[in-house]
């Protein structure tokens, strides 16, 4: 049952070595979890104990344990948001000539649900909500009325509604925790107390929206019924999550495994070794899935046949569904394949790190290394000599959240738009965003937008102007995506594929009202030895272990290096231009589209090489 926040269990600070036990050992051993039998259902030997409290030690650097004193403000925090879901409740019931006596009794609720209600939260971690509110309750009146008295509040910073969203959301910064809180209205006259999310039923004749806001808890949920030890799963998830983020492919938005997909992976090996401890589970985490049949489904459970309309997934009955390249399906009704964002190079790259994954743990069980090495961050840029780096600047921090927000959703597609080119293998993007002051800027001051760039008009005071009237960007955010090609001496041309970027972001911007003056977004093409133009030295000369623990060698991109490159080709379009530069040139090349009054335009660095026409970039 979904719980308005957790209770101490939640504590994760407990320092004692972790010891064995048998407690239901027996029942496990004759149950069946998930869709097959367990593989092993062994106990823990002297050897597994001592790992598992290396694994624990191991961690705590990391800040992945929160403090008593910090779970006691989450659960503070949680407490007064809910006190204001039922003063808003009881409000809005008034309003609508509800009789007080009755306003009183409808109730609503706040159920947390994600990391922080699986219990693995890190420290500073937000916090996904859930409000409940029953059916006299418009979502209307959720992102107006109640977005009205969250701004009233003193405790409530950076509030934004993203009413427009799959799942729409209200984000804030709550007494210091950012919180991200959905909305679902039940059908119901009233909300009680102690309530369960988990029956199906309380979804006949909700629309979508309040369904998605609702399946977030419904998984939660769901997951910690169906792990063996919950305890065990959480450490493991722990690791497994801390080890995801640090190798660069924890991110659901850009094609990679987001926190629910991870929890799901772990709990299938929870099911698969019922008995075992967090360190035996990790290390058969990599084993079982750097060896997964893709797209071979990952279930938990057999699939609930509940008949109330709401789409599924299904490949025997939806065509789309067959084309899921490595599908993890949620355990509770209406199922979904979490991983819809996956793409072939992101698959790549998931697999590659599984396998890696697989050969460093065998060595921390075979004692030959520490659980550190596990966690060591490989260096992105020293896997690649081609990127293409994305940067999103504006003239206002509000701008700048929203518009990186925006991008970073239409990053998956470039993805896809760049795999589709045949002479391109991977294409492998840093979830990590960058911020930087903008290019070109003199001596690390806001860069003034180019003449005709922008077109100066009356606007809100807070954008900065200089003395000409051009709006001063003061945000710059960077992403980079690193390439592989298919073979050398080909002409590869990238115009298309960039240009169909930034007309979609472009082309949502303008649809969800998003265009500001001073918003631009580029894309430009550089070679590895031009990233310290954007990147401090301390990043890009940090080299990293192979699995045999050995340095590994720059360029050692997958299992497809990119040959040596020595020319970059220019070509342009009114929209997009990819310009020349030679081995001895420190000119990129650049595609820069800038946002005129709501339109985009496209403008251009010219090099001081000599530019020739064609549309390609040269691979040799």
């Amino acid at each position: 049952m979904s719980k308005m926040w957790p209770a101490s269990q939640y504590s994760h600070t407990n320092t004692q070595p972790i010891k064995a036990t048998n407690e239901h050992q027996n029942q496990q051993n004759l149950k069946t979890l998930g869709m097959t039998s367990a593989i092993s259902t062994a106990g823990p030997k002297p050897i597994d104990i001592e790992k598992t409290n290396d694994l624990k030690v191991s961690l705590t650097p990391f800040g992945v344990f929160e403090s008593e004193a910090e779970m006691h403000h989450r659960m503070e925090v949680l407490g007064a948001l809910h006190r204001l879901v039922r003063q808003w409740i009881r409000d809005e019931s008034l309003r609508k000539n509800m009789p007080p006596s009755v306003a009183d009794t409808v109730g609503g609720n706040i159920y947390t649900f994600g990391s922080y209600r699986l219990g693995v939260h890190h420290r500073g971690a937000d916090i996904d909500a859930l409000c409940v509110a029953p059916r006299h309750i418009e979502r209307c009146d959720y992102f107006l009325t109640f977005y009205d008295l969250l701004k009233q509040q003193p405790q409530v910073k950076d509030l934004r509604a993203v009413e427009d969203a799959f799942v729409p959301v209200i984000k804030m910064n709550f007494d210091g925790i950012e919180i991200d809180l959905l909305f679902a209205r039940l059908a119901l006259k009233e909300i009680p107390d102690s309530f369960d999310l988990r029956d199906d039923m309380l979804l006949k004749n909700l629309d979508q929206k309040c369904v998605r806001s609702l399946n977030g808890c419904r998984v939660t949920d769901e997951i910690l019924r169906l792990v063996p030890n919950i305890n065990n799963f959480r450490l493991t998830l722990r690791a497994i999550k801390l080890w995801a983020k640090r190798h660069g492919i924890y991110s659901n938005t850009l094609g990679y495994l987001g926190g629910v997909s991870w929890a799901m992976l772990v709990a299938r090996t929870c099911q698969l070794y019922p008995n075992a401890l967090p360190a035996t589970l990790v290390h058969k985490f990599f084993l079982v899935f750097s060896q997964w049949k893709w797209p071979q489904p990952v279930l938990l459970k057999q699939p609930d046949h509940v008949n109330l309309g709401f789409p599924v997934w299904d490949p025997r009955v939806n065509v789309a569904d067959r084309y899921h390249l490595m599908p993890i399906i949620t355990p509770a009704y209406p199922q979904q394949n979490s991983t819809f964002n996956v793409s072939a190079s992101t698959r790549t790259i998931i697999m590659e790190e599984f396998r890696l994954g697989l050969a460093v743990t065998d060595e921390i069980m075979l004692g030959k290394c520490g659980w550190e090495r596990l966690f060591e961050a490989p260096n992105f840029f020293s896997r690649y000599k081609h990127f293409i780096v994305l940067l999103a600047s504006s003239a206002s921090a509000d701008d700048q959240l929203q518009w990186c927000g925006l991008i970073e959703s239409k990053i998956r597609h470039l993805i896809a738009t760049l795999e589709r080119n045949q002479h391109i293998t991977i294409a492998h993007v840093n979830p990590e965003c960058y911020n930087s002051v903008p290019l070109n800027t003199n001596n690390g001051q806001p860069l003034a937008l180019p003449p005709g760039s922008t077109i100066p008009r009356e606007t809100s005071p807070e954008l900065n102007k200089n003395d000409k009237g051009e709006v001063v960007v003061n945000h710059c955010s960077m992403w980079f995506i690193g390439l592989v090609f298919e073979k050398t001496n080909v002409n590869v041309d990238l115009t298309y594929d960039i240009s169909s970027f930034t007309k979609a972001v472009l082309y949502q911007a303008e649809n969800t009202n998003m265009l500001r003056e001073g918003l631009t977004i580029e894309a430009r093409h550089v070679r590895r030895k031009q990233l310290h133009q954007y990147l401090s030295a301390s990043l890009l000369c940090r080299r990293e272990r192979t699995a045999s623990g050995n340095k590994r060698k720059p360029d050692g991109a997958l299992t497809h290096p990119p040959k040596k490159s020595k020319r970059l080709s220019e070509s342009s379009t009114d929209e997009v231009s990819i310009l020349s530069y030679n081995d001895d040139s420190n000119s990129s090349n650049l595609c820069e589209v800038n946002i005129q009054n709501g339109s985009a335009n496209g403008t251009a660095e010219t090099p001081k090489a000599d530019a020739s026409t064609s549309s390609t970039i040269a691979c040799t």
